[in-house]
């Protein structure tokens, strides 16, 4: 997600067999059921959101199976999670992933959105573009006090 959203309802009208390989999911159909919008608890204040402004999402594909979006909420309430901590990135990713929750009557945990962690350069450090992870930090000498400052905590 880039906080960029709205799909244009391309194959909307279509069945499922005529969809093709995705399997998506009607945000302004799925917020009416929920009572049109849904909020989350960041920072002691309640965040509320429509979630139809993201227009349909997906929620399965042929190569991938379920979405990131399905899996974290499910895994989530699995797991018994009841705070989730992550990058600013994510913000806007919550309103869908609580409009699923209430959809699918899971539990809604209490999150945080911190400041993107950046490298010197100012790139994002992520699993994906191979970032140092926290355990090679630490063994390079990082402190708590520095991890904190680097996700705007300090």
């Amino acid at each position: 997600l880039d906080g960029a959203p709205l799909y244009p309802g391309t194959c909307r009208g279509k069945g499922l067999a005529r969809a093709g390989a995705n399997l998506r999911l009607d945000m302004a159909k799925a917020a009416a059921l929920v009572g049109g919008e849904v909020s989350w608890r960041e920072h002691g204040k309640v965040i509320v959101a429509p979630p139809q402004d993201w227009g349909d999402v997906v929620l399965g594909r042929k190569d991938i199976g379920t979405s990131y979006h399905i899996a974290v909420v499910v895994d989530d309430a699995l797991q018994g999670v009841t705070d989730v901590v992550r990058g600013r990135d994510l913000f806007e990713a919550t309103r869908i992933q609580r409009l699923l929750q209430e959809l699918l009557g899971l539990p809604a945990p209490a999150y945080r959105h911190h400041a993107m962690v950046l490298d010197e350069d100012g790139r994002k450090l992520a699993k994906s573009r191979l970032s140092k992870p926290l355990r090679e930090l630490r063994a390079e000498g990082a402190t708590p006090a520095d991890v904190r400052a680097m996700v705007g905590l300090a």
